[in-house]
């Protein structure tokens, strides 16, 4: 099953030091009966899609916490995408918002990630901007909101796993 599992630049450098993504348990995002049965008419490559922007959406939320403890994260949402036996993903999405959200038991190895998915540094502006406004917009702030959706307009750009070390800060 492909999961996409949210992250930053700096824990993208802890993965590639120490050849996996943990610890266990992992929040990730995949295609869930939950979602297929939410989005009747969507084909694999659409359901797709949605999990990848669920877990974007996160890894804003993962920046934002890194920033309010302090931490200098540049402001590029990352999220990977890995290849996980579908026997050990756990469906745990219950809220509306995120019904593409799994439970992932087990550390991802390096050889089980497929790709890895970066905000160009163009949408940094864009980005800076959400990473002040998603807690309130996942309150109901609606003015907050519609600039989280200003950086969710950025289309994460896809990089092979041997990528990976040019990404890095």
């Amino acid at each position: 099953m492909r999961v996409y599992l949210p992250c930053t630049l700096p824990a993208l450098a802890r993965v590639a030091a120490e050849g996996e993504l943990g610890p266990a348990p992992l929040t990730g995002y995949a295609v869930t009966p939950a979602l297929v049965e939410w989005y009747v008419s969507g084909d694999t490559e659409e359901l797709e899609y949605v999990a990848l922007t669920d877990a974007a959406r996160a890894s804003l939320r993962m920046l934002a916490a890194d920033r309010a403890d302090g931490l200098d994260v540049p402001a590029r949402r990352v999220v990977i995408a890995a290849e996980v036996p579908d026997d050990t993903v756990i469906a745990s999405g219950a809220d509306i918002e995120e019904r593409s959200r799994v439970r992932v038991p087990d550390p991802v190895p390096m050889k089980k990630i497929a790709a890895v998915h970066v905000d160009d540094p163009q949408a940094v502006p864009d980005i800076e901007v959400a990473l002040a406004a998603v807690f309130r917009a996942d309150g109901g702030d609606e003015d907050a909101r519609f600039e989280v959706d200003g950086a969710e307009a950025h289309e994460l750009m896809w990089y092979a796993t041997q990528e990976i070390p040019d990404l890095l800060p």
